[in-house]
């Protein structure tokens, strides 16, 4: 067997499996505040994939997102807007 099978076994065998934890959405700003005292309470937009922090333009804004916790908005992959900082 070549070298590159060896490889591909062994990356096979040793690929970490990642799992995206389950978001916790929320209607209102408090109620996510709630379920996670410790982290910052995002608006996470579902149809853009980003979230946007408090003073942030479209913050609470839209019909197709959710208020969630940052941390389990960027451990299920959705990353934070740059636009709109003030």
């Amino acid at each position: 067997m070549g070298v590159a099978a060896w490889a591909t076994i062994f990356l096979i065998c040793h690929a970490q499996q990642t799992v995206a934890l389950p978001l916790t959405p929320f209607r209102y700003e408090a109620q996510a505040q709630r379920h996670c005292p410790g982290d910052t309470v995002v608006w996470l937009d579902f149809r853009r994939g980003r979230y946007y922090r408090k003073g942030q333009s479209r913050y609470a804004r839209g019909f197709d997102g959710s208020f969630v916790c940052r941390n389990e908005a960027r451990e299920s992959g959705y990353r934070r807007s740059l636009l709109g900082l003030r």
